[in-house]
């Protein structure tokens, strides 16, 4: 087991070389990528495996100073973390070569180059083994995405991109790595241990400050006010914004908390102090501040976007309910989140390519041309909503279940207004597309598969590969609904530790 994590970290890389090396061979470039993608996941799968079965294999890469080790370790909410980030990889893969292709991107191989490097990030981040580990992959991390954030190369970009650093760098430089070095100093280690390690260590009035440095040091949780970045990185391909709200960036962020404060704090001892109360709240306004201002933007991958900052709060607030059920609804809205909003992102760029539309406004009818697309809006939508027959429903009831157990009411009634607010931004576009007024034209567009219509821009149609990816991630969201259980029984275990 100690090869196969080794393996999760050396493949994406050994990947990415071969992606440079094939430079001036698109197809057998992008197969590179697609076959890389799948021989991850493999690995991934084999170490779920054993995980499942109880293992928990562990391998120490270096000791630069004594006691600090940067380690690898798989356990529970690791594995399915990159069971999310190794199976996204491919479907992401497949839809970029057609979105890349279709909309004649420039620096395509520097595109698949960087995005191997980013997920070779993401699974240091899954098996990190303590602290030091986990912030040394969370910063390598900003920089791998660093080059797709500003992959156009326009000023906008250019200027994205150092709101998209300076965010993420200046929070984890002043809070995050601050939080480590007083764990370390009070708690004499900085390595995950079922239970916590700060019991008995570090004074109760203490704990929700430092707990808050965390929470607001790990930028990539998108907690208000540290949430601009996320925003801003939307001039990023389409392809780039799936993988950062849905793959890799923005699950780190929220992972990371999830697993310092079940595995550094320990969620028994969190309630036993308190300390999460008011970061609950924190987290409850930044989901129904980051559907307010969703409801304001015209621009698709804009509403999306604060759509995500929104749902991002959901993960923080299951940890910060300091209890079992809040902790899996926490951990499954990682997953059904993911594959809920990387369908809206690809709907997203299919609609880009095929029809030239980014804004909402933009949208009447266009569903008619382009009804596998729109389709898929529809069930993206019903699953970030929390909806039935979509995996979001499982999430967003443990989520429930467990304010109240927590005995924090108040806190469903803020579950509940902020998926009414999801359902009133998200739902305008499929209704649009299917029942809007067309602006006028009838010209032969023919979208993904659907009859002539009314847009003459759109008598290309999407990309197949992207919408066979979207048919794919669409029906994974109906899907873990009927069968949640791989992602559950992994949450159940890191709840019962």
């Amino acid at each position: 087991m100690t090869t196969y994590l080794l393996l999760a970290m050396a493949v994406p890389v050994v990947g990415a070389g071969f992606i440079a090396l094939l430079r001036r061979s698109p197809n057998a470039r992008e197969a590179a990528s697609l076959v890389t993608a799948g021989a991850l996941f493999a690995i991934v799968l084999r170490i779920h495996g054993a995980v499942s079965g109880g293992a928990r294999p562990e391998v120490v890469l270096a000791e630069p100073l004594p006691g600090i080790r940067i380690a690898l370790e798989a356990e529970p909410l690791g594995v399915l973390f990159a069971l999310i980030a190794s199976f996204l990889w491919i479907v992401t893969t497949a839809y970029s070569i057609g979105y890349m292709r279709g909309h004649h991107e420039k620096n395509q191989t520097r595109f698949y180059l960087f995005f191997a490097f980013a997920i070779a990030s993401v699974m240091g981040v899954a098996f990190a083994g303590n602290l030091f580990t986990l912030f040394a992959f969370y910063e390598v991390l900003s920089l791998a995405t660093f080059p797709l954030v500003t992959h156009a190369g326009t000023e906008k970009a250019k200027r994205a991109g150092r709101v998209y650093l300076g965010v993420l760098f200046s929070t984890s430089v002043v809070f995050q790595l601050l939080g480590i070095i007083w764990v370390y100093a009070i708690a004499g280690t900085v390595d995950f241990e079922p239970g916590g390690i700060l019991r008995g260590n570090v004074a109760a009035g203490l704990v929700p400050v430092l707990l808050g440095l965390f929470v607001f040091g790990i930028g990539k949780a998108a907690v208000m006010p540290f949430h601009r970045w996320l925003p801003a990185a939307m001039v990023a391909p389409t392809p780039v914004s799936a993988l950062l709200h849905a793959v890799a960036v923005v699950k780190a962020g929220v992972f990371a908390v999830l697993k310092i404060t079940v595995y550094v704090f320990g969620i028994e001892f969190v309630a036993e102090t308190g300390a999460s109360v008011w970061l609950m709240w924190a987290a409850a306004a930044t989901i129904i501040l980051g559907s307010l201002v969703a409801f304001t933007r015209d621009n698709l991958k804009a509403r999306l976007a604060y759509s995500t900052v929104s749902q991002l709060s959901y993960v923080v607030l299951g940890a910060m309910l300091a209890n079992g059920l809040g902790v899996i609804g926490s951990g499954m809205h990682i997953a059904m989140h993911a594959f809920g909003k990387i369908t809206l992102f690809f709907c997203a760029g299919a609609i880009m390519v095929a029809a030239h539309k980014s804004e909402v406004s933009q949208l009447n009818g266009l569903g008619r041309t382009m009804p596998v697309t729109f389709a898929a809006f529809l069930i993206g939508t019903l699953s970030i909503v929390g909806l039935p027959p979509t995996g979001g429903a499982w999430s967003k009831w443990f989520l429930g279940v467990g304010s109240v157990e927590a005995g924090q009411t108040g806190l469903v009634a803020v579950l509940m207004l902020s998926s009414l607010l999801s359902l009133a931004y998200l739902l305008e576009i499929p209704v649009r597309g299917f029942f809007g007024k067309e602006a006028g034209g009838h010209g032969e567009a023919n979208g993904d598969g659907g009859a002539p219509g009314h847009d003459d821009h759109a008598h290309h149609g999407a990309p197949a590969w992207s919408v066979a990816a979207i048919a794919v991630t669409a029906a994974a969201c109906v899907a873990l609904f009927v069968y949640p259980e791989p992602f559950y029984r992994l949450m159940t275990m890191v709840a019962g530790q």
